[in-house]
């Protein structure tokens, strides 16, 4: 059975750093594609970024620059580094896994993290 836990979430100032964790369980990440999405109170669920098993990174328009995904193969774990944060970042952020970096191939999802940015 597949299991993905997003941990690392919490309040953060506008400029602060955040770095989000996904451990896994029931495969390993390094041979899927990884995506980290985001879902804003009220609004639909965005594509934050994807790894792809080449190692191939692409992010959105917004978080090009400030945020990078990064993956510990020993441990199984992807990351999203994010910095500069605004308070537009404020959403609940999910890691997936799939076949490929589109939504609709995206198999598995963890439960989602909270991020908060506010002053």
């Amino acid at each position: 059975q597949v299991q993905l836990v997003e941990s690392g979430g919490g309040l953060v100032q506008p400029g602060g750093s955040l770095r989000l964790s996904c451990g896994a369980s029931g495969l390993f990440l390094d041979e899927h594609s990884i995506g980290w999405f985001r879902q804003a109170p009220g609004k639909e669920r965005d594509g934050v970024g994807c790894l792809s098993p080449s190692g191939m990174a692409v992010y959105s328009n917004f978080a090009r620059g400030r945020f990078t995904i990064t993956v510990d193969s020993a441990e199984n774990r992807v990351y999203l580094q994010m910095n500069d944060l605004k308070p537009e970042d404020t959403a609940i952020y999910y890691c997936a896994v799939g076949s490929s970096c589109n939504y609709g191939a995206m198999h598995h999802w963890g439960i989602g993290t909270l991020v908060t940015v506010s002053s």
